[in-house]
């Protein structure tokens, strides 16, 4: 069962989530440990998602429990792109256009077919920099997968000041 408030988010905590949640550092051993922690997390609380995280142009790390179905990979790229083109949550960025009355061809002219302004991607952002990449959940209401990684992300800082990380083998 989805432990998290149904409350619904305001612009204002969504702008705040993105300016607080951001990483010290980011590599594919961080994606792999975030990866895992939303799997982990997932499992604890018997949800049904796909998982992925992307940075520097790859795919890092990409799950698909049971219960998901090949739909929820096709959202997870339509999200995720949304994030690495506007540099904000996809959830975020639905919002703003609900808000507008505008739909995301209108607003940007892009395809609706590659681009899913809907919640569940979240901006890998550096402390330092820019939106390097990003996290995204697919299988639960939108808001539920947006509060998913915000949850873990929330709950897990070591992931994003990189104290989660061993020594490095030779």
């Amino acid at each position: 069962m989805v432990q998290f408030s149904m409350t619904t988010f305001t612009m204002e905590e969504l702008e705040q989530q993105e300016e607080q949640l951001r990483f010290a550092t980011f590599d594919h051993d961080t994606a792999i440990a975030l990866g895992d922690t939303l799997y982990r997390t997932a499992r604890e609380r018997n949800l049904a998602v796909t998982i992925d995280v992307r940075a520097f142009g790859q795919i890092l790390f990409h799950l698909a429990m049971a219960g998901t179905t090949p739909d929820n990979d096709q959202w997870v790229e339509r999200k995720s792109n949304v994030v690495l083109r506007f540099h904000c949550a996809s959830y975020r960025m639905g919002r703003r256009l609900a808000e507008s009355g505008e739909t995301i061809a209108e607003h940007s002219f892009v395809d609706p077919m590659t681009f899913s302004p809907f919640g569940g991607s979240f901006p890998v952002r550096l402390k330092s920099g820019g939106v390097i990449g990003a996290v995204t959940v697919s299988g639960l209401p939108q808001e539920e997968d947006h509060a998913l990684v915000v949850s873990v992300l929330q709950d897990n800082p070591g992931l994003r000041e990189g104290a989660f990380m061993q020594k490095k083998r030779f």
